[in-house]
């Protein structure tokens, strides 16, 4: 675990230049506005180890799958988001000697995240080998106003000298991919031009043929005033430049405004790409640097108004909770339903920026509490786009009659998982998309939603989980084999708890829902059910007979629920017991050796157990809990969220505590000796839920909003923001009690420590403890 970033309310400090944390830091200080985002690599040249990253949202490649061994039903290719062109350089030489912090004396350096106002600042001076003294100072931002553009200002100022400065900008399309299969390259140039003050690239993807014009247009000042220097452009493949050689007076500041345009054949035509392109950079050069940051810091304030969470007393936990709250909204706006979130986002490889059933899980929950509605309904209709495709996953492994098999991994919709564990049997994920639907319509009443798509996709979803149960003859129940449960440390297990109990709810929530559907639109549910060949009769017979007769499994001696058949066949050492030098067991132990023992990855039966609380009583979820917890080796950045929640309803505050900062702070720490691979987005949203869901107490039910909270002991209050069916709500809570605010004209009814209380539009009330 590393401790180096300094602790601030509103900023992510790092003072001091450390090679060694240096990609580390590139992903923590990363940028994005949801169409596009790159990793904090620096604008001059660094030969030290470095992870170029620039994304284009959408934009992705189907890398040759690469496996040892093929089997039927593999995908051909793992789809990821490409590194694109690099927009970040401006090359830096001192009298021919090139500006390189690897081979510098940095004499002082900081880089600081603004994430009130959404930009990147960094500060260094330095000595050349030669020993030529300078000082630069460096902003940047994605806008989230015009989300296809960024701007950097770059200031240098030599120290000790007076002498001849040359200023590179440039657009490099020769990228690579860290995570490629096979070292391809996969960018074709299909144009490029230099340009009075700036220039352009155009580039197409291998295969797919996503096209994307790069262009930068830039002004230079020196000591104060904009100057038109004599410029040289370069030009080579997949390359261009401006070489500007300017002299520079001792004292006295040169910079530089490169403003940048990324347009993509996703949202422009191909053929007018280069025209949109040019236009843009005009707008923006015309607006100007200062009046974008300004734009970019009205349009954050306008974020953390509806999303923001206060915690009094604890300025470390403060900072991780923004930190947490404001890459999740650099990540995913909600503006595209083509998009979603990979569990990197913006700021790393791997993943392959693709969507996994994190988002349904876990990102859900946030964005139904601080975005618009229309947010996670356009999470819900990529799922629902992509129905088709989940169908033929399905009818690739054997599946018929309509039955959907989401994929594990996808950018469009086809599987792109490559390990047959994963693959074919981690089958839950079907589950988690199925909960969506539910969990947006249970905080939303948007009934209509499961007429217009949703009772489709669950109808595909339930139509898999019936064929794929078997009926045992020596249990006389169905039961669910060759499956691999949340916790990715047993494969190819029988009747994982988790998983059968998601089939079986599915079932029953999918014959509700049509119910619902054909009392609010029989019209509709006809012209689906005609489309779809459903035969209700048959059908839902037999989803009732699984549902009746489902084998899940349950040790009466301990009451709990059973995460698998043979689990308490494991030899049963805790975690505590494991000595230190066997952690963490995915890079210490021999991948048998981990499948043979009793730890779990992640929470599996406490999964299911968090999604269906209501359904059990404190006691079943008590013993659950303090069964399952202490063989938890938390390997996952997905695990310490769910534990939180459940530690918090269980009046556990020390471990609820405990697994929050595990959370919050994985990435800042670097708990897990992984945040160079980039940071983790998706859990992220775990942090959220942990401090709203886990300490807030906050659950929706019969159309309420429920509160059941308490304070860390650490910190003097905490609050938050809740939009809930048209109200936006503040809970403040303190020692005293809940302090609720309506911010909104919609009056609603909150049920807080056991008792309905109204809030009236634009009033607030005091609950007390």
């Amino acid at each position: 675990m590393k401790n180096y970033i300094k602790v601030d309310e509103w900023k992510i400090i790092e003072e001091g230049f450390d090679a060694h944390h240096h990609q580390v830091s590139e992903s923590i200080f990363s940028l994005g506005n949801g169409r596009m985002g790159q990793r904090a690599n620096f604008e001059e040249a660094y030969s030290g180890e470095t992870l170029p990253g620039n994304y284009v949202a959408g934009v992705y490649y189907p890398d040759k799958t690469r496996v040892g061994w093929w089997k039927n039903g593999y995908p051909e290719y793992f789809a990821k988001v490409l590194n694109a062109a690099n927009w970040t350089i401006i090359d830096i030489v001192l009298d021919g000697e090139q500006l390189d912090l690897a081979k510098c004396n940095v004499t002082s350096f900081r880089r600081e995240l603004n994430m009130k106002e959404g930009y990147l600042k960094r500060t260094f001076t330095a000595k050349t080998a030669s020993g030529k003294e300078v000082s630069v100072e460096a902003c940047r931002f994605c806008s989230m106003v015009d989300d296809e553009t960024a701007a950097i200002h770059y200031a240098i100022t030599p120290l000790n000298f007076s002498g001849t400065i040359t200023i590179t900008p440039a657009i490099d399309g020769d990228v690579v991919n860290k995570d490629s299969n096979y070292d391809e390259k996969f960018w074709d140039e299909l144009g490029k031009a230099n340009q009075p003050g700036g220039g352009y690239i155009v580039m197409r993807t291998k295969k797919t043929g996503f096209e994307v014009a790069t262009g930068m247009k830039f002004s230079i000042s020196q000591n104060g005033e904009t100057i038109q220097p004599k410029t040289e452009t370069i030009s080579k493949e997949k390359y261009i430049a401006s070489k500007i050689e300017l002299q520079a007076q001792q004292g006295q500041s040169i910079s530089i405004i490169k403003y940048i345009a990324n347009l993509s054949s996703q949202n422009h035509k191909p053929e007018a790409l280069v025209a949109s392109l040019t236009a843009t950079l005009d707008r923006i050069s015309l607006k100007g640097f200062d009046t974008m940051l300004a734009e970019q810091a009205a349009a954050w304030a306008e974020k953390w108004k509806h999303n923001d969470i206060i915690i009094e007393g604890d300025e470390s936990a403060q900072q991780a909770i923004r930190f947490n709250i404001f890459q999740l909204n650099q990540t995913y706006t909600g503006e595209d339903d083509r998009l979603n979130i990979g569990p990197k986002g913006f700021t790393g490889e791997k993943y392959g920026g693709s969507t996994y059933w994190d988002t349904e899980a876990y990102c859900v929950p946030f964005y139904l509490a601080t975005a618009p509605q229309k947010v996670t309904r356009n999470l819900l209709l990529y799922r629902y786009k992509q129905l088709g495709k989940a169908i033929e996953n399905a009818a690739l492994l054997g599946f018929k009659n309509g039955a959907a098999l989401y994929p594990m991994v996808t950018m469009d919709g086809t599987e792109c998982h490559n390990e047959w564990e994963i693959t074919f049997e981690e089958i839950h994920r079907n589950g988690a998309i199925a909960y969506a639907i539910f969990n947006y319509v249970r905080y939303t009443a948007d009934e209509a939603y499961l007429a217009d798509y949703g009772f489709e996709v669950l109808i595909a979803i339930a139509r898999f989980w019936s064929q794929r149960v078997s009926w045992s003859q020596d249990k006389q129940q169905y039961v669910m084999l060759g499956v691999t449960g949340p916790n990715e440390y047993e494969n190819n297990v029988n009747n994982n708890w988790y998983t059968s109990m998601l089939a079986v709810w599915c079932m029953k929530y999918t014959m509700e829902v049509a119910g619902k559907v054909k009392i609010a639109n029989k019209a509709k549910y006809d012209a689906l059910a005609a489309r779809i060949g459903l035969d209700e009769a048959t059908e839902f017979s037999r989803f009732g007979h699984i549902v009746e007769n489902m084998y899940l499994g349950h040790d009466e001696k301990q009451g709990i629920f059973l995460q698998q058949d043979g689990y308490l066949d494991k030899e049963q050492i805790l975690v505590k017991d494991l000595p230190a030098t066997d952690r963490p067991l995915n890079q210490k132990w021999s991948w048998d050796r981990i499948l043979r023992s009793c730890y779990i990855k992640q929470a599996d039966v406490l999964q299911g157990i968090y999604f269906f609380e209501d359904d059990y009583d404190i006691d079943t979820i008590r013993r659950n809990f303090d069964y399952y917890e202490p063989r938890t080796v938390h390997e996952s950045s997905l695990s310490p969220c769910v534990h939180a929640i459940l530690a918090a309803k269980l009046g556990d505050e020390a471990r609820a505590y405990e697994f929050y900062l595990r959370t919050a702070r994985l990435d800042l720490d670097d708990y897990n000796n992984d945040t160079e691979d980039g940071c983790h987005i998706t859990s992220m949203a775990g942090t959220w839920m942990a401090v709203v869901e886990g300490f807030g107490g906050m659950r929706v039910r019969d159309g309420k909003l429920l509160f059941q909270p308490f304070i860390p002991e650490k910190w003097a209050s905490f609050s938050f923001h809740i939009g809930f069916r048209g109200a936006l709500l503040n809970i403040k809570v303190s020692k005293e009690g809940v302090q609720i605010k309506n911010l909104s004209d919609v009056a609603t009814t909150v049920f807080v420590y056991g008792k309905d209380q109204l809030v009236k539009a634009n009033d607030e009330l005091l609950v007390e403890a």
